[in-house]
């Protein structure tokens, strides 16, 4: 598969991630104190839907174009409320024909006095967040390789933040890298809210990453994670999962109401399902594992 991730933009992983975002920023505006956002791999901040590559795969048809024609519960509605405001503010009533990435879902809901520092080492990608952040002073735009971002970017001068690692996995050893990252993080920032993202193409090694984090001993740690089939054939991306590191203390219990709302509507194969397991010494919210 093809990892610039225009070509991805808006699939069934997005949905998931950004979803979960949304929740953990609502969450920290709740105290007034300022927060800071950190994005180690930011992409482009916004997708044109309509562009050659999205065209090509058209997986967001199967991602957000599902969750925007469901029918969802009351309670799945107000949970995703925050994420799919800044969907619709980029659309038109009667059309779907742009993204936002987690940047751009970031600053939209931001206050006045959060920060935000979007990381992109791709050339490209990070000419495209300096136009998109152009002149914003709550927005840092960085060129680091990621993984020294996050020793470079921690702590935050507020001592509160959110930390988002969604690597491309272009190459070997990304989950292994992911460990390190999340180590170092916790070294220099230990209250901080860490979300660590990752594919699921069979499960072999997405149980030996849950092993490991959990081998960390941290007192909050918690795998989401959604498969739209079974996690059977490596050479497809058949789940999403996401490691939340010192979650909101509602967190889990809401995406235990959420996460099986969208293993329904975006399920696209027989075996597609839904798990939260607690990997900290800590229970999360009182949901402990559920699948």
């Amino acid at each position: 598969m093809n990892y610039r991730h225009a070509y991805h933009a808006g699939n069934f992983a997005d949905v998931v991630k950004h979803a979960t975002l949304a929740l953990v920023i609502e969450h920290m505006k709740l105290k007034p104190a300022p927060f800071r956002i950190i994005d180690t791999h930011a992409g482009i901040g916004v997708y044109d839907l309509a562009s050659i590559e999205a065209q090509k795969t058209g997986e967001w048809r199967e991602g957000i174009g599902r969750v925007l024609d469901a029918k969802l519960s009351p309670e799945v509605e107000q949970l995703l409320a925050p994420y799919l405001s800044v969907v619709r503010q980029l659309n038109p009533a009667d059309a779907v024909i742009r993204y936002p990435g987690s940047p751009l879902i970031a600053r939209e809901l931001m206050r006045a006095d959060d920060r935000l520092v979007v990381n992109e080492l791709h050339p490209e990608d990070h000419k495209a967040l300096n136009r998109l952040f152009a002149h914003d002073p709550q927005v840092k735009v960085m060129s680091l390789d990621a993984w020294t971002a996050v020793k470079a970017l921690l702590p935050p001068p507020e001592r509160r933040g959110v930390v988002l690692i969604d690597p491309a996995f272009e190459q070997p050893g990304e989950l292994d890298r992911l460990i390190t990252a999340l180590k170092e993080g916790v070294r220099r920032f230990a209250g901080g809210t860490y979300l660590l993202w990752y594919p699921i193409k069979e499960q072999r090694p997405v149980t030996a990453f849950r092993k490991k984090v959990a081998e960390l001993g941290l007192p909050k740690a918690t795998a989401y994670e959604l498969t739209i089939r079974d996690p059977e054939d490596e050479t497809r991306l058949n789940g999403a999962g996401l490691i939340v590191i010192n979650g909101p203390f509602t967190l889990a219990a809401k995406m235990k109401a959420l996460l099986p709302e969208l293993a329904r509507v975006l399920q696209q194969a027989k075996g597609g399902g839904f798990r939260i397991e607690n990997l900290g010494n800590e229970d999360p919210g009182g949901v402990k594992s559920v699948e």
